[in-house]
């Protein structure tokens, strides 16, 4: 017995190698098999169908851990049970005249860009809406109080980040008002922005009986900058007819006239007309994913959450949503493409976060090589060192074709604008990296209204006589060190 045990050990010892290798063999062969079939990049197909044959077992244990999408079949198994809402605006969809007399000829290139974003969104072109820029907290909080206190029937509140501070606590304090006076509100607050103040302002809101929700609350205990699948969007919808959206969080920073310790620039829009029916339908398909309970209604004068919009301005406007569960991947960049393609004359560009990829490298180069003059305006001083770090590695792939790159002094700005021709501009809460084109939740408002437009350009233009030109030898005459720090800094830029 003892002898045949032994004969049986050394049979294994001498066999378990093999079916190590036979495994490993087996799994690169699946593995390559999904890097071929899911990898739409011809290039990383390569390189991670090589490093998993050459590199046996790393190789398989890096494209597992780096090399699998997992942030949009997360995102969509996540919200496979949210019901998109989409609210009734046919009647304030402009006719072929009035788009001809508001964005140009069928065959005008800002027409085709309108045909485009429609088939990306799947939502209507607006008319009549009226738009109003607010420069950062100083208009914004005082606008946006005022609305919460003229409040008849619902407020809805989505922010990335929701400070407990003195302008945080102004915010819980109004909210409270509208709910004792019986207004139906919801404060949406994602789970990693929540995490900015300590103690969060969330258990500050549900003291005052203010119906809160987390979106997708933080696994860890501590502030992550970096985690994914966040709600980037800032979003607020007054009795379904006032609406505010863009890149402002709500925090002190941003009150520049109350002298912060962080000062951040910022701005802001408030909205009237059918498109804040958009804002309104995002608003509820996040805060249903969140906790469950559906808000769009049932449309009747007791529906607290019907939209009540007014078509009194002259903007045509259309809202923007996008994030990893977007039916139509990648469309936010189809978007950026059109846009750029679409240009003339100008591009102005401003965001605090500049990572784009290649093909947005690409498209932002072919745009200053037919003739166009692109402005890219980002903050000196970066409040994410990695990130700019990343950026600067790469400036040099737009600075060759030439582009122009400014620096806007501090404060940090966090201002998010994309204007072309001064007669087409995108505003929201989306950066120009791939956590806003890939990995986060976002809200966008596209506009042809050109006497907004001319307006937001001109800030742009007022932001660039402030600031410094970045120039190729600016980049190329940094000390190799530095180099050396934000090159590795840009092989994380997928993730940053």
């Amino acid at each position: 017995m003892e002898a045949f045990i032994e004969e049986g050990l050394r049979w294994w010892l001498h066999l378990w190698p093999h079916l190590i290798t036979l495994g490993i063999f087996a799994l690169d062969i699946v593995l390559s098999a999904h890097a071929i079939l899911t990898k739409k990049d011809t290039r990383s197909t390569i390189a991670w169908v090589g490093l998993i044959w050459f590199s046996p077992g790393f190789g398989a244990i890096a494209y597992t851990l780096f090399g699998v999408n997992r942030i949009r079949s997360r995102a969509t198994r996540l919200r496979a049970g949210t019901v998109r809402v989409e609210h009734e605006v046919s009647g304030c969809v402009p006719d072929s005249a009035r788009l001809a007399e508001a964005i140009g000829p069928p065959d005008s290139p800002l027409r085709s860009l309108a045909v485009l974003v429609g088939r990306v969104t799947e939502r209507p072109l607006t008319d009549g809406n009226v738009i109003e820029p607010l420069n950062g907290g100083d208009e914004a909080y005082p606008a946006m109080l005022e609305a919460i206190h003229g409040a008849k029937r619902s407020i809805g509140l989505s922010s990335y980040i929701f400070d407990n501070d003195p302008a945080g606590r102004l915010f819980v304090d109004a909210l409270a008002a509208a709910t004792r006076r019986g207004v139906a509100v919801r404060v949406l607050i994602d789970g990693i922005g929540s995490t900015y103040s300590s103690p969060p302002i969330t258990g500050l809101l549900e003291a005052q009986g203010v119906p809160t929700a987390t979106f997708l609350p933080a696994t860890v205990p501590f502030f992550f900058p970096y985690a994914n699948l966040r709600n980037h969007r800032k979003i607020m919808v007054v009795d379904g007819r006032i609406g505010f959206t863009g890149g402002l969080n709500i925090r002190e920073d941003c009150w520049l006239s109350h002298a912060p310790r962080h000062p951040v620039r910022d701005m802001h829009f408030r909205l009237h007309g059918p498109v804040v029916a958009h804002l309104l339908e995002v608003f509820a398909e996040d805060w249903a994913f969140a906790c469950g309970d559906a808000i769009d209604g049932d449309g009747t004068d007791s529906d607290p959450w019907r939209p009540d919009f007014v078509a009194s301005g002259t903007s045509p406007a259309r809202g923007i949503r996008f994030g990893p569960d977007d039916p139509h991947v990648g469309g936010i960049r189809l978007v950026i493409v059109a846009a750029l393609a679409a240009a003339q004359k100008s591009v102005r560009i401003m965001t605090p976060y500049f990572l784009p990829d290649d093909a947005l490298c690409q498209a932002l180069d072919v745009a200053a090589m037919r003739g166009v003059q692109v402005d890219i305006v980002l903050p000196a001083t970066n409040n994410l060192a990695l990130v700019q770090w990343a950026s600067t590695a790469m400036l040099w792939q737009v600075l060759e074709r030439g582009c122009n790159v400014w620096m806007s002094p501090p404060p940090f700005d966090h201002t998010k604008l994309f204007v072309v021709d001064g007669a087409w501009a995108m505003f929201g809460s989306g950066n120009w990296d791939e956590r806003s084109l890939r990995l986060n939740f976002e809200f966008n408002v596209e506009t042809f209204d050109r006497d907004l437009c001319q307006q937001l350009d001109r800030r742009v233009a007022d932001t660039i006589l402030r600031s410094q030109p970045w120039t190729l030898a600016d980049v190329d005459s940094r000390s190799m060190p530095v180099r050396l720090r934000d090159g590795v800094a840009r092989l994380f830029s997928p993730y940053l």
